[in-house]
């Protein structure tokens, strides 16, 4: 029987075929000894410069004979039987080195530059043919040269030439594509080159002028925006022309929607079902927006100016309900705080980010940087008829990031400032609210108190209305009250209103003889002393709104009673309950509380109910770090203050289910908490910063999780406590490097690496060293990652830290099966998994069996690794992990190609390219190539 054809391939993870079947190549040092053949395929390759690539500058005594047994062991592999000392006819020595036998199209590198020559010859006369070459020969990559051999071997000069003809390809092909009229199949191999070299502008420029010819405009932004981020924040620099001139050519109108999913939101308020008073207001903005759809080319924007309590929000609510049917893509609202008492304005940042998630856009997919991501703010709503609704603006640069480009959307803007620079720059349509009328407030007391009872006491409803110097907000107040008690004559209402006190002065109208806080006063006397209380603490709460178990926390009282009181607050329009058991404050209530909070409670009350709240939300976050990630490192909160009573969570569902609700108000906790001056909040605002870094990392929220690392490092170091800026250190370099920004992640995980062992902590040093790891695998440095969690796996072993063993066991067995070497994979991942399984973990163990299945996949042991597979999936659905998920049915899908099972492998690659579209992750190209039948395919056995 002739010997089977042996295939090479090195254009992206190395891999050797004979037949079929995938051949275990060894160790790193023969991988990158073959790599480096197969960079000069068919060329001898001097010892010195083997030598040079396996060791560097200071090779052992025995380099030379080490590479003799590497040359053995490689030509065993490929010549199964092959007598000692025999050559071979693959690895054959020549002219002092050693040269590897490439026949035909036996190895990838060869047939790309065949292919890529031939296109050269077509390109003028035939730009189509050029263009099908280009995109066959760039379809063997997977990746850059050589991908998962050693680090220092990778950066041999050889590899970064071939990598740089990988790139003048791209851009050849982008042109002939261009040229051809036939954009759309030269997009995958474009796209995989742009992910593999983030920072190349030209690729990435062609690219571009491909999305937009192909009809992908909105993708065609993402791109720009994504790479203009990344620019600014590895390189410190701009897109250079190319790049520039390749967005600017950008139609306006896309023709399609590209590679994000678009989620239709629904984020309006409810409307009032008592709105009365604003007729004449509302036809004048329903007259600004006009009877049909904006006309082309205009993008309008109505400013709703006007006093604290007037009804700004009220009125564009109900407007906005109004003309929501002629908005088909959805309705957008935010609530900016602008003019809380408190200070805790939303920064645009972080109200673009939250549109964004409305807006189906993946976090892991939104750019590091404002620019970039309100870029991708509009390029999302590029072509589309959204409503945008920016309730409580500070002033036009709060809200300007915000804007649409689109023509055809329409942005209704509240503000106490009269935006002057929207309506000079913008063309913005101002509507400035007065108070209410005689008419008005008579029309708002009817549908409150029935028209008999107001037409029974006409003069004391002037006089209500007079006395509530005509605010909506404050008529609304006192009208709760009377249709509580429908006995009370209004003219006994009316005499304790005149008789009542107030001092919120900032508030007072200018022709009025009372101020609003007057009204407040007499409310806030019409209820329960704790009730009185409990409004008053409110005040303290730093955010936007306040829960059940965080308002008893703060009352210190048994929630049964809390809740009893918020319902007699929510009664007399004190507090709204906006949601079920979620409680806001308007602002000026919440100043009239704020005021009286400091003038009937001592600085010690007020500081204990604060210290409560702050306990209440870091108690429960650590319970939900536990749940999460039970092999991380929080530092053990302080004691709980009696009171505090941390919210109950049984499970890790329920901790994700209490952290996404809760994301703003602990982002608010952990700012105003470091901004305290009191050095025990301080360590709670660190410690608290710690505790949402698995809650961060699972969802996805790496823009929110980098401001709280970068407070909590910034705290530490005020503080100058070297146990807190260890760990600010290490929590701010892992965030930092899942958003990419590696050159800084390393150097403070080294720093970190250095702290930790000055101050003794072994516990530390093991979490650093696994962070180290980490970025050891994203550089291609897989021996570092390997070695890095070893020295982690030692020291959990010595602490005695099961949780954290197991899974440092898993990444350690992971590292294994990537660098070839199965059977320890397997070795360190089943330890892994019976541990994990006595822990509870489940989100440890799917990953141990995605590892798992992994090894027997490459050793040929296909329905083992199904077996894998089927039960990491199990554990995923449960938990709702959809990544991950998508990229197990991915590696599924190749074991049963493997098996022979094509219809099974469809199946399970179209799962995958279904939640990967959904969550617009790029990963799902590399899927659909698999299902298309492309080169994808070849390598999945």
């Amino acid at each position: 029987m002739p010997p089977q054809p042996v295939r090479f391939m090195v254009l992206g993870t190395l891999r050797v075929y004979r037949g079929e079947t995938e051949l275990d190549v060894g160790g790193p040092q023969e991988r990158a000894f073959l790599a480096l053949l197969l960079a000069r395929p068919g060329q001898p390759v001097a010892m010195t410069e083997i030598v040079d690539v396996l060791w560097g500058a200071e090779p052992p005594r025995s380099a030379v004979n080490v590479v003799r047994r590497h040359v053995g062991s490689l030509r065993r592999l490929l010549e199964p039987g092959l007598p000692a000392r025999a050559e071979g006819r693959w690895l054959v020595r020549d002219a002092g080195g050693y040269r590897l036998v490439t026949e035909g199209d036996r190895a990838d590198l060869p047939r790309f530059r065949a292919l890529r020559e031939t296109a050269r010859h077509s390109a003028v006369t035939a730009p189509a043919r050029a263009a099908e070459l280009l995109t066959e020969a760039l379809g063997l990559w997977h990746g850059p040269i050589g991908d998962g051999i050693p680090a220092p071997a990778r950066g041999h000069p050889l590899f970064d030439a071939i990598e740089r003809e990988r790139l003048s390809a791209a851009r050849e092909l982008a042109d002939a594509a261009l040229r051809a009229g036939l954009p759309e199949p030269a997009l995958p191999p474009l796209r995989r080159a742009a992910a593999d070299h983030p920072l190349d502008e030209p690729v990435h420029a062609g690219l571009l002028r491909l999305l937009a010819a192909a009809g992908h405009r909105t993708e065609a932004r993402t791109v720009y925006a994504t790479v203009r981020a990344r620019l600014a924040e590895e390189l410190g620099i701009d897109p250079g022309p190319e790049l520039t001139d390749a967005h600017d050519a950008l139609p306006g109108e896309p023709a399609a929607h590209g590679a994000l999913p678009y989620v239709t939101p629904s984020q309006l308020p409810y409307d009032l079902p008592l709105f009365t008073g604003r007729k004449a207001e509302l036809d004048e903005a329903l007259a600004l927006f006009g009877a049909e759809q904006p006309r082309p080319g205009t993008v309008v924007i109505g400013a709703v100016g006007g006093m604290a309590g007037v009804g700004k929000t009220t009125l564009a609510v109900h407007w906005a309900h109004r003309v929501a049917d002629r908005f088909p893509d959805g309705q957008l609202y935010v609530n900016l705080r602008g003019f809380d008492p408190s200070g805790a304005v939303l920064e645009p940042g972080e109200a673009v980010r939250g549109f964004l998630d409305a807006l189906g856009v993946p976090p892991e997919r939104v750019p590091h940087g404002l620019d970039a991501q309100s870029a991708l703010y509009r390029s999302t709503l590029a072509g589309r008829r959204v409503l945008v609704v920016l309730d409580n603006a500070r002033d036009a640069e709060h809200v300007k990031p915000l804007l649409p480009g689109s023509p055809g959307c329409l942005t209704l803007i509240t503000s106490r400032d009269e935006l002057p620079g929207l309506v000079a720059a913008h063309g913005a349509r101002s509507l400035i609210l007065h108070p209410f009328d005689e008419d008005q407030t008579r029309a708002l007391l009817v549908r409150r108190l029935g028209a008999a009872r107001v037409a029974a006491e006409p003069r004391a409803a002037h006089e209500i209305g007079a006395l509530c110097a005509g605010l909506p907000l404050a008529l609304a107040c006192v009208a709760a009250r009377a249709a509580a008690h429908p006995h009370f004559r209004l003219a006994d209402i009316a005499t304790e209103l005149r008789e009542a006190h107030g001092s919120l002065d900032a508030f007072a109208r200018a022709d009025a003889s009372v101020d609003v806080s007057t009204v407040f006063s007499w409310s806030t006397n019409a209820v329960s002393p704790d009730a009185a209380r409990l409004f008053r603490l409110l005040a303290l709460h730093p955010g936007p709104d306040v829960t059940l178990p965080a308002a008893t926390a703060l009352a210190g009282l048994p929630e049964r009673r809390t809740r009893r009181l918020l319902a007699e607050l929510t009664g007399l329009h004190l507090v709204a309950e906006h949601s079920p058991a979620r409680y806001t404050l308007h602002d000026l209530l919440r100043a009239h509380a704020g005021e009286l909070v400091h003038a009937h409670e001592t600085e010690t009350e007020r500081e204990t109910a604060l210290d409560r709240l702050h306990h209440h939300y870091l108690h429960t976050a650590h319970t939900a770090d536990r749940l999460l990630a039970p092999h991380s490192d929080p530092l053990p909160p302080p004691p709980a203050p009696e009171g505090a009573r941390p919210e109950p969570l049984p499970d890790d569902h329920r901790a994700l289910a209490w952290l996404t609700a809760e994301h703003t108000v602990l982002l608010a906790v952990v700012t105003t908490a470091a901004a305290s001056g009191r050095p025990a909040r301080e360590r709670l605002a660190c410690q608290l910063a710690w505790s949402l870094e698995p809650f961060f990392d699972r969802r996805g929220h790496w823009h929110d999780a980098l401001t709280a690392q970068s407070t909590a490092l910034d705290t530490a170091r005020r503080l100058a406590d070297p146990v807190l800026i260890a760990r600010g250190l290490r929590g701010l370099a892992r965030i930092e490097g899942r958003l990419g920004l590696h050159t800084r992640a390393v150097p403070r995980l080294e720093q970190a690496l250095d702290l930790f062992t000055r101050l003794g902590d072994d516990t530390g040093l093991a979490h650093t060293h696994r962070s180290l790891g980490w970025e050891c695998d994203q550089r291609g440095d897989l021996p570092g990652a390997l070695r890095h969690n070893r020295l982690a796996l030692a020291l959990f072993r010595t602490l005695g830290d099961r949780a954290a063993q197991a899974s440092v066991l898993n990444s350690v067995g992971w590292y294994h099966a990537l660098l070839g070497e199965y059977r320890p994979a397997l070795t360190h991942c089943h330890e892994a998994l019976r541990m994990l399984q006595d822990l509870g973990d489940r989100y440890g163990q799917a990953a141990t069996w995605d590892s798992i299945a992994y090894a027997h996949h490459h050793l040929g042991r296909h329905p083992h690794a199904l077996l894998g597979y089927r039960n990491a999936l199990a554990l995923l659905r449960d938990l709702g992990v959809p990544y991950l998920e998508a990229d197990i049915l991915t590696r599924a899908g190749d074991t049963h190609l493997a098996m022979g099972d094509e219809p099974s492998a469809r199946e399970a690659w179209t799962e995958a390219l279904a939640l990967l579209r959904r969550l617009g992750h790029p990963d799902a190209d590399a899927v659909e190539t698999r299902l298309g039948g492309g080169e994808e395919r070849s390598g999945a056995c």
